[in-house]
């Protein structure tokens, strides 16, 4: 069975010993064999490189998390060293009339990632089953379809190249409500505050609940899910920061070889 939200702690640090400072120094190491790692895999996407069974690869990474758990963070920290060029962020917000009148899953493929390129999806297709579960916004048989549906997509996803790293980010509810407190005490955070937030929040048993059942249904081989504390901002960095570095390097990518004579252009270079 895979872990729930209740089977970690929200404040802890696995794997790694040290403390914040020694984890920001790590966080600015590590970001370079990330930069690196995804410029491979971008330039293996330029090059049209495919692997042993005929497909381009790339990687998405889902980040799944109550509000204020640090997803922007993530974004700045970790994805934010990465060439964007090769890179394409998307949050998902409530969605529009039209996306209504279709699938779930409808206005998400648009977004799947191209041969190449890293996908960050700051929420995802996962809304349609945790707030419409705690919500009631859908049937409870829809949002039973809903996580067979996801399944299926997410192996489609795989078949095709595509490496999944689904992240929740597991804040405390105390951690919340400073850093709700924090937003308030702050003119430059107003913009950041959200009165919904603390509605949210008389519900936080039932999203809790929520996300062990969305788990606990889609953690497969293929597309695993990742619970990664997140009461300390700098640990929950490098986490994420090195399951995209496992990930990468797991594809066994290698630097595409010229597809012209190398010999003959330094000739032609030096003449030039």
């Amino acid at each position: 069975m895979p872990l729930g939200p209740s089977d970690v702690e929200p404040d802890a640090k696995p794997g790694y010993p040290g403390g914040k400072a020694e984890g920001r120094a790590t966080l600015e190491a590590r970001a370079e064999r990330l930069t690196e790692l995804q410029e491979l895999l971008y330039a293996n996407g330029v090059a049209g490189t495919v692997d042993e069974a005929g497909r381009g690869q790339s990687l998405l990474l889902v980040v799944q998390a109550m509000d204020t758990a640090g997803k922007g963070g993530i974004l700045r920290h970790v994805v934010g060293t990465m060439d964007p060029q090769g890179v394409e962020t998307v949050g998902f917000k409530a969605p529009t009339e039209e996306e209504r009148r279709h699938d779930f899953l409808w206005r998400i493929r648009p977004h799947l990632p191209q041969d190449g390129f890293v996908a960050v999806w700051d929420r995802s297709h996962y809304e349609d089953v945790l707030i419409h579960r705690v919500r009631g916004l859908s049937a409870p048989e829809e949002v039973e379809r809903r996580y067979g549906a996801i399944r299926d997509f997410e192996r489609e996803l795989v078949d095709s190249g595509t490496r999944i790293v689904k992240v929740m980010l597991h804040l405390s509810k105390d951690e919340q409500r400073d850093r709700l407190a924090e937003r308030l005490d702050r003119p430059d955070k107003f913009w950041k505050y959200n009165p919904a937030d603390v509605d949210e929040r008389a519900v936080w048993d039932e999203y809790m609940e929520a996300y062990r059942i969305a788990i606990a249904e889609t953690d497969t081989d293929d597309a695993p899910w990742f619970m990664v504390p997140a009461d300390r901002k700098w640990y929950s960095r490098i986490a994420v920061q090195e399951l995209l570095i496992h990930a990468m390097e797991s594809m066994d990518l290698q630097w595409p070889p010229a597809d012209f004579d190398v010999r003959a252009e330094k000739r032609r270079l030096a003449a030039s």
